[in-house]
């Protein structure tokens, strides 16, 4: 099958299976996938015109609502954090798209962008995870009762024991005003200043809006990491966060390509939804089995999903 907008030519059924692959594992740490997806894009399939990022966009609306949901309805959408990262990325992703399109429309250029940027981010986990203290006490303590509940959480469905007062805990918003952000986790707290999430949301957004990513993809890492937030609460903001700065962003591309009549940057929305499709299955998935995998498995998973590309990408520049 040839896709138009694209160029590429695929067998159909590929774009999903790929997708729902990736984002099954990378939806358990908050990440809607879309960050492999493009280097998939840009070097398997050959699709490396500005309009590849847009069609990751497309990926991120058509895939995300299912992890979403999951989240939602068991208790783990921290609503002040999904908002304050809509409200930072948002600007910055719009900005993004502008620096994409006249600054690295050229595919080696694009490459090392986002070279570097895979880099820093998996190597900041890399190295948090590599400390013998690796993220704070209050974290650990979240993270680990809450397997603990979730253990015992299975072992009474599987006895035929269970009872609601035996659901898995629920995060409790404790204060949410300008200047803080206060949530409760299984017995742990988590103090969050507004306005420096807010400011890093922006700067995020920017690179977001460049890769194609809507920017919540890259901000999981920094709360894991820069605010030591437990990965089993951030998730779901995570994913709102790019679902709504993905439906700007595709706006975006689709409003400004009449004025690049030089370049593709308009969305390939067959391919895109094709992609979406197989990541609605596999969001779904991961977010459902999140809670059975440990922490520390999770962030694995998002450090060796981010330093491969990362790497591979540096790699060819260089070469």
């Amino acid at each position: 099958m040839v896709f138009p907008v694209s160029g590429v030519e695929i067998n159909p059924f590929v774009p999903p299976a790929v997708a729902f692959v990736i984002s099954f594992f990378t939806s358990m740490g908050g990440v809607s996938g879309a960050f492999l997806l493009l280097p998939f894009q840009v070097s398997v399939l050959g699709f490396t015109s500005p309009s590849v990022s847009a069609t990751n966009h497309v990926f991120n609306i058509v895939a995300i609502p299912s992890g979403v949901y999951r989240y939602i309805k068991e208790g783990r959408m921290v609503w002040p954090l999904t908002w304050a990262v809509i409200v930072g990325t948002l600007p910055g992703v719009l900005i993004g798209a502008i620096i994409r399109i006249r600054y690295l429309p050229d595919s080696r250029s694009f490459k090392m962008f986002v070279g570097l940027v895979l880099l820093y981010i998996g190597g900041k986990m890399l190295w948090e995870l590599l400390r013998k203290q690796t993220t704070k006490k209050g974290q650990i303590a979240a993270e680990e009762e809450f397997q603990k509940i979730v253990q015992e959480y299975r072992r009474q469905h599987q006895s035929g024991d269970f009872s609601e007062k035996n659901e898995t805990p629920k995060v409790t918003v404790k204060k949410l005003n300008l200047s803080r952000i206060v949530y409760e986790f299984y017995g742990q707290t988590f103090d969050i200043n507004t306005v420096g999430l807010m400011s890093l949301c922006f700067v995020v957004g920017i690179i977001g809006g460049v890769y194609g990513i809507g920017g919540g993809s890259i901000i999981a890492p920094f709360f894991i990491s820069f605010f030591g937030l437990p990965v089993y609460t951030i998730a779901g903001a995570a994913l709102m966060g790019t679902f709504v700065t993905s439906v700007a962003g595709v706006v975006f591309y689709q409003l400004i390509a009449p004025f690049y009549s030089d370049m593709v940057i308009a969305p390939d929305w067959m391919l895109g939804f094709l992609f979406g499709v197989g990541g609605f299955a596999g969001m779904y998935c991961g977010a459902r089995c999140q809670k059975f995998v440990p922490a520390k498995i999770i962030k694995w998973i998002l450090v060796g999903c981010i330093l491969f590309p990362a790497i591979r990408y540096l790699q060819a520049f260089i070469g």
